[in-house]
């Protein structure tokens, strides 16, 4: 059984990298068709299959956390996803962040802590 650090740690990192791999689907996938041709052109996409393999890694480390504590306490925390696609498209698509999108983020975090303490207590 890990610390309860570290297996708040390991979600963040998995939230990182899924929302990091989010991006790079977002950067690098032209428009997709539901078809044979369309789906055999994603798996030849060089930005999907790096982006498949960096979410792979986020499973990875979401599976280390979970395995080590109480769904009901990593699940939460690995909604920081949202705060970490907000700052990513911010910083790398120059995306606007609104104020209501900060509010909804203070909220995630408040959420994550209330969450957070009150399994910890």
């Amino acid at each position: 059984m890990l610390a309860v650090v570290d297996v708040i740690f390991l979600t963040l990192v998995a939230a990182a990298l899924v929302a990091y791999a989010q991006y790079v689907f977002k950067k690098t996938i032209p428009k997709f068709k539901f078809s044979v041709k369309g789906v055999k052109k994603l798996a030849t996409n060089r930005g999907f299959v790096i982006g498949a393999l960096i979410y792979a890694v986020g499973l990875v480390f979401y599976l280390l956390a979970l395995g080590s504590d109480q769904l009901s306490f990593v699940y939460p925390a690995f909604s920081s996803t949202f705060i970490f696609v907000i700052l990513i498209s911010h910083f790398k698509l120059k995306e606007r962040i609104s104020p209501v999108r900060l509010v909804g983020v203070a909220m995630i975090l408040i959420g994550i802590a209330l969450v957070s303490s009150l399994l910890v207590i």
